[in-house]
């Protein structure tokens, strides 16, 4: 039909043409910027957990795989714990950019080797410390454990502040008969009646006692918090390098873990089945008992009065005196 038009008609035709593939090239170039810029300039960070990725840590892998991170321009990558002593010193190498420790194990390594590492956020406002007993053995608090047989590994921190707790039940902590053992050995001898009682996580509850109920038992959780034994334990952390030089990161990561404690309390099962996917050697009942039961340490009386992840000048310094008495710390 241009053959027709008039010279000036299909030089307007042309001009046209070109115009919108110009318009059409710089809107598809603005939307591959916009599309594509937030994954360019994502920040890669390494997250290091406390330990192994059990349902207590569905929050972390669970907003991993949801892309939450993702949100916060953040690309990360998690890798499990092998304690908190662990995730402090490579932490502190440089190793890893945040991580999560126990409070105790920040603070003492502070005081001994000023190793270069900070809370920034409390994430177990209370201890899960406790003390599994059988159901069967008639040990109904910490009350009367003078001669019992309690298992023990070395170094735990059980030991250390079992004392204290002892004391306000009115307990003589000397007396107790510790057993130095295996770890993964614990709950199978206690199972046996070979312990009296073994330390654990109160948060490990669930799959401990699924063993226990093979085997025609029931295990009894006795929490140190029931004798008054309220201190901080599981704490987000970093190192002052990453503190000093990139404090909007620090914002962003904090923020985004925040959202994924409060996404995995809105939605325990997704994030335990996105969870389970990352880690599939994590059976998804186990991890919802875990997860359940871990974040009634994070969402209780004192973050609906302090907020999440904020601490109390109170506990803090009642953290620091047992810590400091128990690792003989100057005060």
């Amino acid at each position: 039909r241009s053959a027709t038009c008039p010279k000036s008609t299909r030089n307007h035709a042309k001009d046209i043409d070109m115009y919108s593939r110009f318009l059409a090239g710089l809107l598809l170039g603005v939307f591959v910027n916009v599309v594509i810029a937030p994954a360019m300039a994502a920040d890669k960070v390494r997250f290091q957990t406390d330990w192994i990725a059990s349902g207590e840590h569905a929050m972390y892998y669970g907003a991993w795989e949801k892309g939450i991170f993702a949100e916060e321009g953040i690309d990360v990558t998690i890798t499990r714990g092998y304690g908190s002593g662990d995730t402090l010193t490579k932490l502190a190498a440089g190793a890893f950019d945040f991580g999560v420790a126990d409070i105790a194990a920040v603070l003492t390594a502070r005081s001994r080797q000023n190793m270069p590492v900070k809370t920034i956020a409390v994430l177990y406002n209370e201890s899960p410390h406790s003390l599994f007993v059988l159901k069967s053995s008639g040990i109904t608090n910490f009350k009367g454990l003078e001669d019992k047989r309690i298992g023990i590994t070395p170094g735990n921190s059980h030991k250390f502040y079992f004392p204290e707790v002892a004391r306000r039940a009115g307990t003589d902590a000397n007396k107790i008969k510790w057993v130095n053992m295996d770890g993964a050995a614990m709950a199978t001898q206690l199972i046996a009646k070979n312990l009296d009682a073994a330390p654990f996580y109160s948060i490990h509850h669930y799959y401990q006692n699924k063993a226990a109920k093979r085997a025609g038992e029931e295990l009894v959780t006795l929490p140190f918090v029931e004798a008054g034994f309220r201190i901080y334990a599981a704490s987000l952390v970093t190192n002052d390098k990453t503190l000093a030089e990139k404090p909007e990161l620090v914002t962003r990561f904090v923020r985004a873990i925040r959202k994924s404690f409060d996404w995995a309390r809105a939605n325990p099962e997704e994030a335990c089945k996105l969870h389970t996917k990352r880690i599939p050697e994590v059976e998804l009942d186990d991890c919802l008992g875990s997860l359940r039961a871990t974040l009634a340490f994070v969402f209780n009386d004192h973050s609906e009065k302090f907020g999440w992840g904020k601490e109390s000048d109170e506990r803090l310094a009642f953290t620091w005196k047992v810590v400091a008495e128990s690792q003989d710390l100057p005060a």
